[in-house]
Parts: structure tokens; sequence; C-alpha cells
């Protein structure tokens, strides 16, 4: 049987703060981009505790969405946990944003590592496409210059079905079984929820 985990707003906030100073640290991004729906809330989390970690009083969230799990119109039941659909992405003007700019990727579960892989390879031909706008003897220097990182608050100690290049940094705030993660901004009562955080339950 498939063993529950609920987890609270309180216990993601402090793993995201738990990491922020390594991440501040070693990575120092200047942009973030949360993959939606699970990554809005710890990448709000993260912007204000990177703000008082780093001089960068201006940093950035910028949303994509992406569905691996959850029905999409369109989509068949087959689909579901096998393709990812991109629901939302990055408008012409946005993607002007990533070049020459550290952005970390921000998500709220490593699961099968799908999504992540296909966020940051579709980020990268992004960039690669806007770079040739840019005058080919700069294209090198603004190609070395930008960066991508990842973090997620949970990683699932589980076989992956993607990788990401050993290049990209990556942070989790925790690792974790293969559990079903249950995330508070998916409950219906909040309390109920939160009676039942840190008590794994069939």
């Amino acid at each position: 049987m498939v063993q529950h985990l609920w987890v609270t707003y309180n216990d993601i906030h402090n793993l995201i703060r738990k990491s922020t100073p390594e991440i501040a640290r070693s990575f120092n991004p200047d942009l973030l981009i949360a993959i939606g729906g699970g990554g809005f809330f710890p990448a709000r989390v993260m912007r204000t505790l990177l703000r008082e970690e780093t001089t960068n009083k201006t940093l950035q969230i910028q949303a994509i969405g992406l569905s691996l799990y959850e029905p999409v119109t369109g989509t068949t039941v087959e689909k579901l946990g096998e393709e990812v659909i991109r629901t939302q992405w990055l408008g012409p003007e946005t993607q002007k944003l990533l070049v020459g700019r550290r952005n970390l990727i921000v998500d709220e579960v490593d699961d099968t590592r799908k999504t992540l892989h296909y966020a940051v390879s579709e980020l990268q031909k992004d960039v690669e496409k806007e770079l040739l706008s840019y005058p080919e003897d700069q294209r090198a220097a603004l190609r070395e210059a930008t960066k991508f990182g990842v973090f997620v608050v949970h990683n699932k100690k589980k076989p992956k079905l993607a990788e990401i290049d050993s290049s990209i940094p990556y942070f989790s705030g925790a690792e974790v079984d293969d559990v079903w993660l249950e995330y508070p901004w998916e409950a219906t009562n909040i309390e109920e929820h939160d009676a039942r955080a840190g008590r794994p339950a069939n």
C-alpha cells in the first residue's frame, strides 16, 4: 500500500530556510523560475529569504506551467505520468531575462525527475534561440554566463526516469522515501491536514 506523508506550511518554510544560505553562497540566483503549481509557494518563500541573504533586493519570480500527473484538457488518461505537458511558458520578453543570468528552477518535489529534466532542457533551448539575436562575438561569453540551477523541497529516494546534467547545481530541502507527499496547498481542510502532519499513514 502507498504510504502518505503530510507536510505543513511551516515544515516547508523551515526546509527552505535551511537550504537558502548554501544556495545564496554557491549559486546566488538572479532569477527564480517557479514550476506551477507546487513551485509557487516555495519560490515565494525563497525569494524573501534570499533577499535577506544576498544583496539582490530586486530578485524576481517567473512562472512556467508543466503537468505530468494532473489531468490537462486535450490529454488522455494514458499520458498521465508519461508525458510532460507544457501549460504555461515564458514569453519572448521574459526569455531575454534568462541570458547572462543565474536562473534557479524551483519545484516542490523531485519524483521521477521527468518534469525537472524537461524544464532545464527547454529553458536551455530558449537561451540558445535568444543568443541568436546577439552579435556572434558575444554569444560564447553570454552562454558561459547563463547558468541554471534546481531547488526542490523534497527529493524522493527512488530511481529516476530522467537525468539532469551534472553541471547543473542541484539543491533539495530534504530526502524522503518514496511516499505520497500531501502538501498543504492541496488540502481542503487545513486544520485536519496539519493534525496528520508528520505521521506516515496508509
